[in-house]
């Protein structure tokens, strides 16, 4: 008996454990579907969160930087990744909290506390049983309870962010469209300014717009491979990308992921710019912002005007047009565009007929039309056609044809098409004698070359032992304490510890004492840390500027050969000119183009001449700087960090034209980096970042700082440090702020500039100012954007922050009382004037 009920004891445990082990097994189950999915009993309440299957992308809340609103997105890895926004026009407040579910007609939706309604999918047809998944590609989709349908996804409703798989879309019977959104700012997601559309579908465009109606940017059209208005530097970031047109007249953009990353995002930022971002096995490998050119604007230059980023100005009319208003043009509003000089002769009874010129690697113009004609076709097409007015062909496209304006149309120096544009029998016999003229000019030079090249041999040949010394001399060398930087093309610069000179760049002390007089003291232009910079005069009369390092200096041997290397690979309109150097024993000097208007300190500080300087030459000071500095950071050869910019850096040619100077403690930046940290903090107070001075960390968002310094400084007519014994402000940036949050902007303004018709523009300036000079490196505008800021191409400007205040108090805190001094420099010169240990 006793054996028995044992039995029954053990057969009843077993059976309550098979039991346990299938409820277990269950739960397991529905846990493991929950994970990416939500269904009507089951809901997302913040903080929870939903995570997708690879576990690589999430749905939750999350509040933005400088931000206590709450929103539900999805984000790749973390949440400083967000790619999608569900509720970005209606946050939920910071104590409020939300809920995501299934209401009870089947929608996916964001519930407040009060469960009231701040965002749904609003399907009109849909089982109530319906399910919210979010997919291993990032997508949250609606699937119909009864038929798992798919009733509503995400990637058809991007925000600011595009990413693999999700396609950009338009429709041409219905006009329906699939595009994206900028946010408001970096705190705000709500709708933003910028949008991002597929248009133009016979030969596919992306176009980013303003306010959704005015055309900002253009890609041109797609030739199967690449946008090809892009330009060379970014086509790369189209491999794994295609269009396509579907049956039901839909035309699609997507991008599918490639075998160089696992995932990449494309953003639309506040700004209007295309932000790229890459990640390999999850770590994030690249991020970039594509800083478009001046040029970038569309139709920047009216009809048939076309724009060439590296010219000044930068747009110019078409061959054979001229401007319709010459007054605006000449004050670079090309608004109005260009007329033809001679009509054309197609339909006037003329035995002379109209032909065609050859433009190279040209950004073709808006509204094309296209045939699939071959390209040898495109001529005759074109001329049997009394309003056509040009005509392109690409092999992926076909023959495109313009009958009206021609809007947009940019100058390439790589990539582009060779655009043909119709001209009158006139104009094309000119082109054709200068075509004679250069021809016969280069039979001749090629004759005189070659002379002059059997000459150079036999001089070669018996030139003395000393000159090959001389040459030999040409190679100095020094030992950078910077990590070694890469150009654009990845090429390492500045890994050898030699710079090598051509022999024309190289001056000796006896050419410069002539031209000096001795170094005369009535030829002393200025004083620095550096040494005293003279005005000489070389035998062929050039007017040259000579900086010599000071013997008892005991910095300037670093900073001298860094200018050497930066300023050698330099060319702007709006960076000085180093025309030589010159190091014999002790003696190190640099030699520069001679500007006749010193440097900019002198006439926005010093009575009177601030009176010469209206408010068009300020502007046109502030504009060309900006030019200046967008050059050193994305459109030179290397990507160059000033980290001195001030007034007495700032130079004027005769006609007032800024010229960038003193590169000594120029930071050439490596690769495709946004930051980079640096031991030794060097600059002057009152213009250096925050992030740089305490951190050591510099970017180009550090000269953006000093450029707002500068700017608020041209404006006032005030010195930043002119407030050092103001306890109440103890600067122009907190001034200025003070002035701005009251309301009273104008005060700040130089009296001499003060007059109504310009005062708009001038708080605008100061507005920019203040853009640049905010607290948070993100915060402030990057040069290009800040060129489309004083451009007005950007209409809208958002609100200033609390900018930083790093000023001479602050910073000696932690300095010697040795390493805190002010440099004085009175015209060109300017050197270290706080170094941290």
């Amino acid at each position: 008996m006793h054996t028995r009920l044992s039995a029954k004891m053990v057969l009843g445990n077993h059976r309550s454990l098979v039991f346990f082990w299938v409820v277990l097994f269950c739960l397991c189950l529905e846990f493991g579907t929950a994970i990416d999915t939500i269904t009507p009993s089951e809901l997302v309440k913040d903080p929870e969160t939903l995570s997708s299957n690879n576990g690589l992308f999430t749905l939750g809340f999350f509040s933005p930087k400088n931000s206590t609103n709450r929103y539900v997105g999805i984000w790749y890895l973390s949440d400083s990744n967000i790619l999608w926004v569900a509720n970005r026009n209606q946050p939920l407040k910071f104590n409020s909290s939300g809920i995501v579910t299934i209401s009870r007609d089947g929608n996916l939706v964001v519930l407040n506390s009060e469960n009231n309604t701040i965002w749904s999918s609003y399907v009109t047809y849909i089982a109530s049983n319906s399910t919210a998944q979010l997919s291993d590609t990032g997508n949250l989709v609606l699937l119909d309870g009864n038929t798992g349908e798919v009733m509503w996804e995400s990637f058809k409703h991007p925000t600011n962010v595009y990413i693999p798989n999700m396609k950009l879309s338009r429709n041409r019977i219905t006009g329906e469209e699939v595009s994206f959104t900028s946010w408001k700012s970096t705190s705000d997601p709500s709708i933003g300014y910028f949008s991002c559309s597929l248009e133009r579908l016979s030969a596919p465009e992306l176009f980013l717009w303003v306010n959704g109606t005015q055309p900002y940017y253009r890609s041109g059209p797609w030739n199967g491979e690449i946008f090809i208005g892009f330009r060379p530097l970014t086509t790369g970031y189209l491999k794994g990308c295609n269009v396509s047109d579907e049956d039901d007249g839909t035309v699609y953009f997507s991008c599918d992921s490639t075998d160089q990353y696992d995932f990449r995002t494309v953003a639309l930022s506040p700004e209007g710019l295309f932000e790229t971002a890459s990640w390999k096995n999850k770590k994030k490998i690249s991020s970039d912002v594509f800083h478009g050119t001046n040029c970038n604007q569309y139709g920047v230059c009216g009809a048939f005007g076309s724009c060439d980023w590296q010219t000044s100005p930068v747009c110019s009319c078409l061959s054979g047009y001229q401007p319709k208003n010459l007054e605006e043009w000449n004050k670079k509003n090309w608004t109005s565009g260009c007329v033809r000089k001679v009509p054309l002769q197609c339909g006037s009874g003329e035995v002379r007929r109209d032909g065609f010129l050859k433009l190279e690697k040209m950004k073709v113009p808006d509204y094309l039309q296209k045939s699939a004609s071959l390209e040898n076709e495109c001529t005759a097409q074109c001329l049997q056609n009394c309003s056509c007015v040009a005509y392109a062909y690409d092999t992926g496209i076909g023959c495109m044809s313009w009958f009206g304006d021609l809007i947009d149309t940019q100058k390439f120096s790589d990539g582009g098409l060779d655009l043909y544009i119709r001209i009158p029998p006139s104009e094309l016999e000119k082109h054709s004698g200068k075509r004679t003229v250069i021809i016969a000019v280069a039979v001749s030079t090629i004759g005189v070359i070659t002379l002059a090249i059997c000459a150079y041999l036999s001089w070669k040949w018996t030139t003395k032992p000393t000159a090959r010394k001389r040459k030999r001399d040409a190679i100095f060398w020094f030992n950078r304490d910077e990590s070694t930087a890469v150009d654009r093309n990845g090429k390492k610069i500045g890994e050898q510890s030699e710079v090598e000179l051509h022999e024309q760049l190289l001056f000796d002390t006896e050419t410069l004492a002539l031209a000096t007089n001795n170094f005369d003291s009535s030829n002393k232009l200025g004083q620095g840390g550096f040494g005293p910079v003279y005005k000489g005069k070389l035998k062929d009369g050039r007017e040259i500027a000579i900086k010599r390092l000071s013997k008892a200096s005991g910095q300037g041997l670093e900073e001298f050969m860094n200018e050497v290397v930066v300023i050698s690979k330099l060319q702007h309109r709006n960076l000085v000119r180093l025309l030589g150097c010159c190091r014999e024993g002790e003696e190190k000097m640099l030699i520069y183009e001679y500007m006749l208007n010193k440097s900019l300190d002198t006439f926005i500080f010093g009575p009177p001449e601030h009176k010469l300087l209206d408010w068009g030459k300020r502007f046109s000071i502030i504009e060309g700087i900006a030019r200046g500095l967008l050059y050193l950071h994305r459109d030179s050869r290397l990507r160059i960090i000033h980290r001195d910019l001030k007034a007495s850096n700032i130079l004027l040619d005769e006609d007032l034209n800024p010229k960038i100077s003193d590169f000594g403690l120029a930071k050439i930046f490596g690769g495709r980096g946004d930051e980079a940290n640096t031991s030794r903090v060097v600059g002057t107070y009152g213009y250096m970042a925050p992030e740089y001075a305490m951190e050591g960390i510099v970017s180009e968002k550090s000269d953006v700082f000093s450029f707002g310094v500068l700017v608020l400084e041209i404006v006032s007519g005030r010195k930043n440090t002119s407030f050092y014994n103001n306890e109440q402000f103890r600067s122009l940036v907190r001034f200025v702020w003070k002035v701005w949050n009251e309301d009273n902007i104008v005060s700040t303004i130089d009296q001499s500039i003060c007059e109504p018709v310009n005062e708009k523009d001038i708080v605008r300036c100061v507005h920019i100012g203040l853009l640049c000079v905010q607290e948070s490196a993100r915060h402030r505008p990057n040069m290009a954007t800040v060129i489309s800021m004083l451009n007005s191409e950007i209409v809208n400007l958002p609100s200033p922050r609390q900018p930083a205040y790093i000023e001479k108090p602050d910073i000696c805190n932690s300095l010697s009382s040795e390493e805190c001094h002010p440099s004085h420099s009175n015209n060109i010169v300017s050197i270290t004037d706080i170094q941290g240990r």
